[in-house]
């Protein structure tokens, strides 16, 4: 049995949505329970109200602490410049004390993204997290290849053997395609299968 976290950040919803959709997908292995929780916002709520960001997120706000009690955990976060968002950065960043205490060393780890364009960081805004995870001593994991879905060149979508990613057009006009989702519960899937062995 393991227990999985989707722990995001999602500023107009498309993380959101993908990160229902690794949750999903993290269920569906036996035994497995899957949490959904975000981190905390900072931009000012007048100023996020005007900019139209979505503040109606059922998902509990996540504890650093929470970390420790997870076999896998599994980031979303949007893209910053081809980087994570800084909400998600910031939460990692006062994780000083389970780095200190080996407290996430062993656990599995998988991130996936959201951006405007096609080219807009996709790839290297997972590869940085990963950096970060491994850090913290995670075994990361990926969206291997037996996902087939991704090898589909006829249709615009994400997805890349470093984890589901989605398009969201630069304002953020675009939703998940099924195929982004289908990718997302892949993943997921595999997270917790992986995380399951290791906890055994």
């Amino acid at each position: 049995m393991a227990k999985v976290l989707v722990l995001y950040y999602s500023t107009y919803g498309h993380v959101e949505t993908m990160a229902n959709a690794v949750a999903e997908g993290a269920r569906s292995v036996p035994g497995t329970t899957a949490d959904i929780k975000r981190v905390p916002e900072l931009v000012p709520e007048e100023i996020a109200r005007k900019s139209h960001y979505k503040l109606d997120q059922p998902a509990p706000i996540a504890q650093v602490a929470d970390l420790k009690e997870y076999d896998a955990i599994i980031v979303g976060t949007p893209t910053r410049f081809g980087n994570m968002a800084s909400q998600m950065k910031n939460f990692f960043d006062q994780a000083g004390g389970l780095w200190a205490t080996d407290a996430l060393v062993g656990k599995v780890g998988s991130v996936f993204t959201s951006t405007a364009t096609p080219h807009g960081g996709q790839e290297s805004t997972i590869l940085a997290t990963h950096t970060v995870l491994l850090h913290f001593g995670l075994v990361v994991v990926g969206l291997p290849y037996t996902y087939k879905g991704q090898m589909d060149p006829s249709i615009v979508q994400g997805g890349s053997p470093y984890g589901a990613s989605t398009i969201a057009g630069g304002q953020g006009q675009l939703q998940p395609t099924e195929g982004d989702l289908a990718a997302a519960r892949f993943q997921g899937a595999h997270v917790a299968a992986i995380a399951a062995k290791l906890a055994a």
